[in-house]
């Protein structure tokens, strides 16, 4: 009997310092940690974009069948990193403020006519013209007329590296010798390595704003108070619902268009629909695994949020959950997946992970009020 009694009173001691360790996490910890992982994602971003800029530039100095495979591939690795960092995004932080640099960097959907020759248009495009290519020329030229005359960033770089898919079961085939042998191809070889420039110098501008120590934004956010929740809150809710779910699945699911999806040259939609989910669930769980393989992790809005309302955190957690397992269930090509009847596999996917993504949002916004946050922009 005392014997029980012991264990009794050991495992309560246990359950009683877990909820006194719950309770030492304050908001000014959420959100010192926020800035701790937003800066890590950002330079491990910025750190494969600079992997990227050196492929692009060995593939310009000697184009051939390997080096435009290489600078393809440092391409898609630098698109894992990118891809999480987007949960930092919707609450006009210094990614994506009125002179934020968001517009240069991932705007979709892309014309490619507006910058290169592409089937049925041979000679369409600035590098087919006598436009100087200069940067800013090209930041003057980027939405110009608009929202699709995209002359910058991931998805402008994306093309010059594939060009355009007109394959079923892979991504587009742009042969090495469009830098070599065709027409302008030293303006193709200007123009794709200094989108590569602009893409390293416009991250190294966002990273900055999240170093430490320093007089940024980061300074400002820490100090933010319900502010700041409210930012990261918002950003979660409004990639969920409003980004993810609507403009990047809703819209492609509708139309079956292969030119609504996001990496529509490279085929790599399946991939930013996952890493977009996983940036998610890092904000939330204030946990991010670097590229290193180092764990950064601390306080986090879900233990915030279980201090008041354990059963929310645990709905939030659990939907988020869900969505990731959802995304990794999207095949590849996600342009197959868009098409057909209603039942078709890919399609049931693809609405399984819409309505996951609309449950989150929902469970985001209850997680909010348990704040105090009585409003919270989705996007929906």
């Amino acid at each position: 009997m005392m014997l029980l009694i012991r264990s009794f009173l050991i495992s309560l001691f246990l359950l009683c310092s877990h909820f006194v360790a719950a309770a030492e996490v304050s908001q000014k910890a959420v959100l010192e940690q926020y800035s701790v992982i937003v800066l890590a994602n950002y330079q491990d971003s910025l750190a494969s974009a600079r992997d990227l800029q050196t492929k692009v530039n060995a593939f310009a100095a000697q184009p051939s069948s390997e080096s435009l495979k290489a600078a393809q591939a440092a391409w898609l690795e630098a698109r894992e990193w990118y891809g999480q960092t987007e949960a930092f995004r919707f609450y006009g932080g210094p990614i994506d403020s009125e002179t934020g640099p968001e517009g240069f960097i991932n705007a979709w959907p892309l014309d490619e006519a507006y910058i290169d020759g592409v089937k049925g248009k041979p000679k369409s495009g600035i590098i087919n013209s006598k436009t100087p290519i200069t940067e800013a020329k090209l930041r003057s030229l980027n939405e110009r007329g608009g929202e699709e005359n995209i002359a910058t960033g991931w998805h402008a770089i994306e093309f010059l590296l594939w060009g355009q898919d007109f394959y079923k079961d892979g991504p587009g085939q742009r042969a090495y010798t469009d830098y070599t042998t065709a027409p302008n191809a030293e303006r193709r070889k200007q123009y794709l390595k200094l989108v590569t420039d602009m893409l390293v110098a416009d991250l190294a501008s966002v990273e900055k704003q999240w170093q430490a120590g320093a007089k940024n934004y980061r300074s400002q956010f820490e100090n933010s108070g319900d502010d700041g929740i409210k930012k990261m809150l918002t950003g979660l809710g409004s990639l969920s619902r409003g980004e993810l779910a609507g403009e990047r699945t809703e819209v492609a699911l509708d139309t079956q268009n292969q030119e609504d999806e996001h990496s529509c040259f490279s085929d790599n939609t399946h991939r930013d629909l996952l890493n977009n989910a996983k940036g998610i669930q890092n904000v939330w769980e204030a946990r991010f695994v670097r590229r290193s393989g180092e764990v950064v992790e601390g306080a986090s809005l879900k233990a915030l949020v279980a201090q008041k309302n354990p059963a929310v955190a645990e709905a939030v957690s659990r939907d988020i959950a869900q969505t990731v397992k959802l995304a990794e269930a999207v095949q590849a090509p996600f342009d197959r997946e868009i098409v057909g009847k209603k039942d078709a596999p890919g399609r049931k996917r693809l609405q399984a992970f819409v309505e996951s993504l609309k449950a989150q949002s929902k469970s985001l916004v209850e997680a909010a009020k348990v704040l105090g946050i009585k409003r919270l922009n989705t996007g929906g």
